[in-house]
């Protein structure tokens, strides 16, 4: 095991109800969500498109059950729209979380993002951005990085499937160009995994600038059949690309060693989108929450 001193585990509560596509889950409430997962043994949620909008009421029906909001998805526009206009939504959304004594804020840009669109092949069509989309990003982030500051929380950029953040040298240049101290990284072992990336490469070349992290797994029958088949993000899903670690191909071990050598601090949270008809949410949180303690003791 590996030994982890202020580190919490979560879960995200997409194996629910799916927020890109909320037919998937659309039977289980946000009561229904929040009993699983504590009844699994997590202490953490991120937030969900089912949850409570005013802080006070979310912050009540979690605490009954022994749960905190650790992070929630910010979706950027800063190479597509005027500054303000993510600024505007940021700060709501940076308010709402610092409400919920949450200490991180998930963002990912959104700007000529593919991974919500159903028919477009994900890993052949995703975007690039050209030199002048890089020093919006980049810059914006620094921006939105020091508000996230004003009220104690980080900014972790989240690199995901269908976006212009989404390789290594996309991601290397993204930490390149930003400032350490107000841009962090959300590490997501299946994002890389499912980009073909080395995982484990990219986390010791940035394990300092990590803020949060994602465990999934991927089911490599169904990445294969996704590269065959030119499918889109939206479609991988569905066909179960991801899954729950352990559950898949990504050795978790050499993950927990290095996070654990470095002394990183927050939260784990599993997250792991699946159609919650073909997999039980609460079954595959507890055979997550299985794994990890076996392998970290947490």
């Amino acid at each position: 095991m590996y030994p982890f001193k202020n580190v919490k585990l979560g879960i995200a509560p997409i194996a629910w109800t799916n927020d890109d596509m909320p037919e998937l889950g659309a039977e289980n409430s946000f009561e229904k969500c929040i009993d699983d997962m504590a009844e699994a043994g997590y202490l953490g949620s991120e937030v969900g498109n089912k949850y409570p909008k005013d802080p006070v009421v979310l912050k009540r029906e979690l605490e009954q059950r022994g749960l905190q909001i650790c992070n929630a998805w910010f979706s950027s526009f800063l190479t597509t729209k005027p500054l303000s206009e993510t600024v505007d939504a940021f700060i709501k959304q940076r308010d709402f979380l610092h409400a919920l004594g949450a200490t991180r804020i998930g963002v990912a840009e959104q700007g000529h993002s593919i991974q919500g669109l159903i028919d477009v092949p994900v890993i052949d069509q995703k975007p690039v951005y050209s030199e002048e989309e890089w020093h919006k990003l980049t810059s914006g982030l620094n921006h939105l990085g020091e508000l996230a500051a004003e009220k104690g929380l980080k900014l972790a950029y989240h690199h995901h499937m269908g976006t212009g953040v989404q390789t290594t040298a996309e991601i290397d240049r993204l930490m390149a160009q930003t400032d350490e101290n107000k841009v962090f990284l959300l590490y997501d072992t299946g994002h890389l995994v499912f980009s073909g990336e080395d995982h484990i490469l990219l986390l010791k070349k940035h394990v300092n600038r990590i803020a949060h992290v994602h465990l999934k797994d991927i089911r490599s029958s169904v990445l294969e059949e996704v590269k065959e088949n030119k499918l889109s993000f939206l479609q991988a899903v569905r066909q179960g690309v991801f899954t729950v670690p352990g559950d898949g191909m990504i050795d978790f071990d050499p993950v927990f060693s290095i996070l654990s050598e470095n002394g990183y601090e927050g939260w784990f949270v599993v997250e792991a989108e699946q159609d919650p008809a073909l997999a039980n949410p609460l079954e595959y949180a507890q055979k997550a929450r299985r794994f990890i303690k076996e392998k970290t003791g947490l």
